[in-house]
């Protein structure tokens, strides 16, 4: 369904996977990865948003480290991998990628103009900081690592979010998320949802934590978001 697409930046070019919907125009998210690469999973959610009437991207945003990085959680060679990884990931630059191509996203052919980001454990905390350090439109973050770290930065948003936490979090434990909760809970741009009893991961199909039912319940609320606010 989807098809590989190049950004070019002044620090250099890297890859995307573009899904496209049916309709000629519709607004445009961008999909922020989790620790394994630009994978099948990543990819199956990128072609279910353009299902869902988007035009969705996912950056390759390791590709300052390795490009085409294409793992799973199924191995614990890849785990290791995936960590690494994680460990060598530079916050700042990505973001800086994270920004070119949301700046991408608004001038694709067919694109509204409106750009959303989600993302999932890493991509959670960079869809929180797209949302404080970009001019996206809306953002989502799944289970983000590391946002009780960056709650100042919450002044700066200007646009809707939405979090969806996990309350057994394994990433992010309990003190963490009482942090998150106090910081967010009033603010006028957030919406918080929490789930009892998922771990991280929750709504990645085939993962250990995997939970069919709130995983639904929470792509329900994000589909539903992005329609309004996009």
């Amino acid at each position: 369904m989807g098809e590989t697409i190049t950004i070019r930046t002044p620090d250099g070019d890297f890859d995307a996977y573009l899904a496209r919907p049916a309709a000629a125009s519709a607004p445009a998210i961008v999909v922020l990865q989790e620790i394994f690469g630009v994978n099948a999973v990543m990819r199956q959610i990128t072609d279910d948003l353009a299902a869902a009437g988007f035009i969705a991207l996912c950056p390759d945003l390791f590709w300052r480290i390795e490009p085409g990085i294409d793992i799973t959680d199924h191995s614990e060679a890849e785990w290791k991998r995936a960590f690494e990884l994680f460990n060598a990931f530079d916050v700042e630059l990505g973001m800086k990628d994270s920004a070119a191509t949301v700046g991408h996203a608004r001038h694709l052919a067919g694109a509204s103009g409106k750009v959303g980001a989600v993302g999932y454990c890493l991509g959670g905390l960079l869809a929180y900081l797209t949302a404080t350090r970009t001019d996206a439109d809306a953002a989502v973050g799944y289970y983000g690592v590391g946002i009780e770290n960056r709650l100042a930065e919450a002044d700066r948003l200007a646009a809707p979010l939405m979090l969806h936490v996990a309350e057994e979090d394994q990433f992010t434990p309990k003190p963490a998320q009482a942090l998150i909760l106090a910081a967010l809970k009033n603010h006028p741009q957030v919406t918080l949802h929490s789930y009892p009893g998922r771990d991280h991961a929750f709504a990645r199909v085939g993962g250990e934590h995997y939970d069919a039912a709130d995983a639904a319940l929470a792509n329900g609320r994000t589909l539903d978001f992005f329609r309004k606010a996009l």
